[in-house]
C-alpha cells in the first residue's frame, strides 16, 4: 500500500479497495534543465493535485485562518511529501540508451496554492550530467501501481530550460487512445509469467507517457 502523502492514504482507506482505478489525479508540467555546455542536469517538476487530495490535504493547514495557504504554511506538507516520495525514486524515470539515470535527492522543494488546487514543485538533479547529443533522452513520470494516474498537462507539459544545442528538441508523445490502450492489455496478455518489457522497465511503463529529448544528427 503506498504512503505517498499521509493524506493520499487517507483517500485510499476510504476508497476501499484500489482495483485499476487511482485515487489521485495529478497534472504535470516540466522543464528540462541544461548547463552552459548544454548537458541535461536535471528535471524542474510542477504537479498540480486534484481537487479531492487538495481538500483532504489542506485540512488543518490555514494557521492564520484567512482562507489562503501560503508556502510557509504548506512547508509541513511539501516536507512530508518529499520524504515519502523518497521510497518511490519520485515516480520519475529517466533513460539514455536505455539506461537508468540516477538521480539526487530533490532541491527548490515549494508548494503553491491557486484557484482552489495544490501545486508541488521541486527539481530533481541527475548525478551526473547527460549529453543529448550522444543519444535521445526519455523522462517517464508514472506510477507502475497505477494508484495515482499522472497525466501531463495539455499545454506546454515539457520545455527546455538553459542553453539547448542547436538541433535538439523536446517532443512529449500524445495520451494513448482507447485502442493502443487495449492493443498494449492484449499484447500483454500473450505474454508469459517471466516475460519483461525492454530495457527491465515495469510495466506501468508501457502506459506512461514518455517526455523526450533528441538531437539531428
Amino acid at each position: 500500500m503506498h504512503r505517498l502523502p499521509y493524506v493520499a492514504l487517507m483517500l485510499f482507506l476510504a476508497a476501499g479497495p484500489a482495483g485499476a482505478h487511482p485515487h489521485v489525479i495529478v497534472d504535470v508540467k516540466t522543464e528540462l534543465l541544461l548547463n552552459a555546455a548544454g548537458q541535461v542536469t536535471g528535471l524542474r517538476q510542477h504537479w498540480l493535485f486534484d481537487k479531492n487530495y487538495t481538500e483532504a490535504a489542506l485540512e488543518d493547514m490555514d494557521t492564520n485562518h484567512d482562507g489562503t495557504f501560503t508556502s510557509a504554511e504548506l512547508r509541513p506538507l511539501t516536507d512530508e511529501n518529499i520524504k515519502s516520495l523518497r521510497e518511490y525514486d519520485y515516480f520519475t524515470v529517466v533513460r539514455q540508451k536505455g539506461e537508468r539515470v540516477e538521480t539526487s535527492a530533490p532541491i527548490d522543494t515549494d508548494q503553491t496554492w491557486s484557484k482552489g488546487l495544490l501545486t508541488l514543485h521541486f527539481t530533481l538533479p541527475f548525478k551526473h550530467p547527460l549529453d543529448p547529443r550522444k543519444s535521445e533522452v526519455v523522462a517517464k513520470i508514472y506510477d507502475p501501481d497505477f494508484f495515482i494516474s499522472f497525466a501531463l498537462a495539455a499545454h506546454n507539459a515539457a520545455r527546455l530550460e538553459g542553453n539547448a544545442p542547436a538541433g535538439c528538441a523536446v517532443t512529449v508523445k500524445p495520451v494513448p487512445t482507447d485502442a493502443e490502450l487495449e492493443s498494449t492489455r492484449t499484447m500483454l496478455a500473450t505474454k508469459g509469467v517471466d516475460w519483461q518489457p525492454e530495457n527491465n522497465e515495469d510495466f506501468g511503463a508501457l502506459f506512461a507517457q514518455p517526455i523526450t529529448l533528441s538531437c539531428a544528427s
